[in-house]
């Protein structure tokens, strides 16, 4: 996987302070996307485990509320083989934060079988993520007046109480 930027201390992709990593690869290609760079799958640099280190070291600060995952498309299967690896460490390490992920996909396109944004490890990784903003972006519904979302098609989801759901684990997802 590779990675447009990391910021370390961004407050407008999410609540709080945050550690927002941009991923690199979007097959969703949003009319006026604001990143249309990290579309390309090998945009920026390849994301390695000094990466990871420094993603789980800047979490470590007591005013940093949690990690964001955007990009580009976080939910790419071949983001998520990567990024399950790092959700999986920020749990157990910084088990305080929490994880706001930003996908063009909405949450039941991710749940459908046959989903181009399916893969072996998304039942987990929704597990791990506290806030999903689900969506394209939708130039037409552009709202600037809504908070952490771009279009009024998107939406902010807790997916702890989207989990609590009693179909959740009846569907087969992972909790």
């Amino acid at each position: 996987m590779y990675y447009g930027k990391i910021r370390e201390n961004d407050i407008a992709n999410g609540s709080g302070v945050r550690v927002s990593l941009f991923v690199s690869g979007c097959r969703n290609h949003c009319k006026n996307c604001f990143q249309p760079e990290t579309w390309d799958f090998q945009y920026g640099q390849p994301y390695t485990e000094e990466t990871e280190k420094h993603i789980i070291e800047s979490l470590s600060h007591p005013y940093i509320q949690g990690l964001t995952l955007l990009g580009g498309e976080p939910l790419e299967p071949e983001n998520q083989e990567v990024l399950i690896r790092l959700l999986r460490k920020v749990k157990s390490k910084c088990p305080e934060k929490d994880v706001w992920c930003y996908t063009g996909y909405t949450l039941e396109q991710t749940l459908q079988d046959g989903s181009p944004c399916r893969c072996a490890v998304t039942d987990e990784l929704l597990s791990l993520i506290d806030t999903l903003v689900d969506g394209r972006y939708e130039d037409e519904l552009r709202d600037i007046s809504l908070k952490f979302r771009g279009s009024s098609n998107q939406r902010l989801i807790d997916m702890k109480k989207e989990r609590e759901k009693d179909d959740w684990e009846k569907k087969g997802h992972a909790i």
